[in-house]
């Protein structure tokens, strides 16, 4: 399927973002571990979350988590900790290339039981579920931070606790707090207890009525179409977020300011409005160690507003949905960017161009945030061709209705 794109002649909306994505995912392990009778309030309707939840409510002894890398993650360790489950762990072709052996040597040195169904070090996983009575394991700082809060989650249920050493380099610190404010709202002793080591306590979770806020990550395509648009007074206005949110991605609050987006807080109504102002950078330099989430949409970004850029920290971009470090150099190379990857962790462009090809169409292999990062820049580029549009579904599964209540034009192809 392709979709071509026409952008909006103005630019004044007010949309209803998703709810997080990984807030709710989080939360629906925490509280299923508490054992809570009800589920959180305003959890995400996206893929990811729906087979998060239809694993944790129904009881089948295969569990196909389909494309949804966080829910492999975290239920895998979810099911070694519950004494007496017995799964064997499933996905698409992809997910079975995605690898875990770091998460499932982890566990094992926690005492448990998990054996590879085929390839070793790739899904899918048989998980029998004990007691797990080991305290201490060390992991990488620097792999996926969804491998430390799969076992940061899982400690509060543990014999003896939890004791985490991370070693090297952390990344995405953020999503590691994010975890831990999470299972402290519900009662878990949890927290840094140096620069490397986090230490949870024996003490069980305690049920809560618990409500997810919107999702800044969301929220960044917003800010994208606010900086590319070419009417001065676009605004954009996205209800249900903070500036005192629990999500590290809150930060592109503060970086699209720099592209000469203005974000207003209203804290009564608890809404955000998003206004065009001056780009003032003509360079930008940012390490997304933190934020890898948002490195493809300020990538779109730089280059469709001619803003040259080094993004470092993004090594966990080639572990995920796709390598989006390869998709980004191919896709932008088909508009006429030429975009150098180093170190296998940096992105950068230095202004140059090569020929563009003609009705560019973006693949998004599969991945829900190569097709929303790229939908604006029909913005600039006038109409814009994406094929397989429908994996927005993973994590925004409104996305195209509310790029067509704000103004932008659609025809299927």
């Amino acid at each position: 399927m392709q979709i071509k794109w026409n952008p909006a002649a103005l630019l004044r909306a007010e949309i209803v973002l998703p709810s997080s994505k990984s807030i709710s995912n989080r939360v629906l392990v925490i509280n299923a571990l508490s054992g809570a009778e009800c589920a959180p309030n305003n959890v995400s309707v996206c893929d990811d979350t729906r087979v998060m939840l239809r694993a944790l409510e129904e009881d089948s002894p295969t569990v196909d988590i389909m494309a949804a890398g966080t829910a492999m993650r975290f239920l895998t360790a979810y099911y070694a900790a519950t004494s007496g489950s017995d799964k064997v762990m499933t996905g698409t072709a992809r997910m079975q290339q995605r690898p875990i052996r770091v998460l499932v040597d982890a566990l094992r040195r926690l005492g448990a039981h998990i054996e590879y169904v085929k390839e070793e070090g790739f899904p899918p996983l048989h998980v029998s579920g004990r007691a797990l009575e080991c305290r201490e394991v060390a992991l990488q700082g620097s792999v996926s931070s969804q491998y430390i809060s799969a076992l940061l989650m899982i400690g509060p249920k543990m014999k003896n606790g939890l004791t985490l050493h991370l070693e090297d380099d952390i990344i995405s610190r953020p999503y590691i707090d994010l975890t831990l404010r999470l299972m402290r709202d519900f009662g878990a002793e949890a927290g840094w207890v140096g620069e490397d080591c986090i230490k949870v306590e024996p003490k069980p979770y305690t049920p809560i009525p618990f409500t997810v806020e919107s999702d800044w990550s969301a929220a960044s395509y917003w800010y994208e179409m606010v900086a590319l648009a070419d009417d001065e007074g676009a605004e954009v206005v996205l209800p249900g977020l903070y500036a005192e949110s629990y999500q590290g991605d809150s930060a592109v609050a503060e970086l699209f300011g720099r592209l000469g987006v203005t974000t207003l807080y209203d804290r009564e109504s608890g809404c955000v409005s998003l206004r065009k102002g001056a780009c003032v950078a003509g360079r930008m330099d940012y390490d997304f160690v933190n934020q890898p989430d948002l490195a493809q949409t300020f990538v779109v970004t730089c280059c469709m507003l001619g803003v040259s850029f080094r993004f470092t920290g993004l090594q966990s971009l080639k572990i995920k949905e796709t390598d989006r470090m390869a998709a980004l150099i191919c896709e932008l190379g088909k508009m006429g960017y030429v975009i150098r990857e180093s170190e296998d962790s940096v992105l950068e462009w230095d202004g140059a161009r090569c020929e563009p090809q003609a009705d560019v169409a973006i693949d998004t292999y599969e991945d829900h945030r190569m097709a929303m990062a790229f939908a604006p820049a029909c913005m600039k580029l006038g109409v814009l061709h994406i094929n397989n549009p429908q994996v927005v579904s993973k994590s925004y599964p409104g996305f195209w209705d509310d790029l067509k209540s704000a103004g932008f034009t659609m025809e299927e192809e």
